[in-house]
């Protein structure tokens, strides 16, 4: 039997493939979305519809607003948080209004990135981990059921541009030069958000993703920044000058750049420089992975996402 979800943060950068997936996968969807940003945000508010054409039901409420919460978690099964950034903390409000109605059988909260308890990161990249790892917490002491789910890279915020923070607002990966920090030789994981929502969606009524974290890690999508750049210049039949920053002049620049560019910078600087995707073993005790749970997935590559820049 399909589940009623609930997707909190549903018009934000992952929260709209997480819906789309829920409702191909013939679950009943609902998203919680506040009136204030139909108002005033008409992009959003055209997704929103978008949605309602697709049978999501539309409940306003406010994750400030702990009726409104509960009266939107009473209908559901399952609440999926993909709330942005600048709100981790505030999906205590969720645990507590989770926690009141006390029918919900799984809590994915926002996550969407790295194995926050395995990230060692400098600041202001470890303030947000932390953030994650405080909520991490208050859902186990509360015994809420939960899936985390480790995606690390997500390709729209890091393989569209090549990761480069520099020319500021790059949409494609450069043709002429490329920044790879550190030596280039560590690796890191890519997955497309269409994958994620799908694996994401897959793991709602699975029961050997109860209270264990999802690692998304499927093959052909795990690179070293030099790997990367070897493939883009494969792809356009071009040589790239490549230039390499040390760590020194990354951590010197995580200091002074503004933000949000120093914390995208921290994070790369522990991708790509300390290593913290792929320095553990996934052991069955606490985690699984996507592409093994679910090989009938056919998940984007790297090399097919960095062709629609060709």
């Amino acid at each position: 039997m399909a589940s009623k979800i609930l997707v909190i943060g549903a018009t934000g950068r992952m929260g709209k493939h997480v819906v789309q997936s829920s409702v191909k996968a013939g679950h009943t969807t609902f998203v919680l979305v506040r009136r204030s940003t139909l108002e005033s945000d008409p992009a959003k508010a055209n997704l929103v519809d978008s949605f309602k054409n697709l049978g999501v039901t539309i409940l306003h409420g406010d994750l400030y607003d702990h009726e409104s919460l509960v009266k939107s978690i009473e209908q559901v099964d399952v609440v999926i948080s993909t709330v942005g950034r600048m709100q981790l903390t505030d999906q205590l409000n969720i645990i507590a209004a989770i926690k009141k109605v006390d029918n919900i059988k799984r809590f994915f909260p926002s996550e969407f990135g790295m194995d926050v308890d395995k990230v060692n990161a400098v600041e202001p990249a470890m303030s947000m981990v932390v953030e994650k790892i405080q909520i991490r917490r208050a859902i186990e002491a509360e015994g809420i059921p939960y899936t985390y789910i480790a995606c690390n890279c997500t390709n729209g915020s890091f393989l569209h541009n090549l990761i480069q923070l520099e020319p500021a607002g790059l949409t494609a990966p450069p043709r002429d030069k490329i920044n790879i920090l550190g030596e280039g030789h560590v690796t890191a994981v890519f997955n497309d958000e269409v994958d994620i929502g799908t694996y994401t969606i897959k793991a709602v009524d699975d029961p050997r993703t109860l209270n264990k974290i999802l690692y998304i890690k499927p093959p052909g999508n795990t690179f070293s920044f030099n790997e990367l750049g070897a493939m883009w210049e494969k792809l356009i039949g071009k040589t790239l000058e490549k230039i390499y920053i040390p760590e020194e002049q990354i951590l010197t620049d995580i200091e002074t750049y503004p933000v949000p560019t120093n914390i995208f910078l921290a994070i790369n600087h522990s991708m790509f420089v300390r290593g913290v995707q792929n320095n553990y073993v996934i052991h069955p005790s606490f985690g699984v992975e996507a592409s093994e749970l679910y090989p009938e997935v056919k998940h984007t590559t790297v090399e097919e996402y960095l062709r629609r820049f060709i």
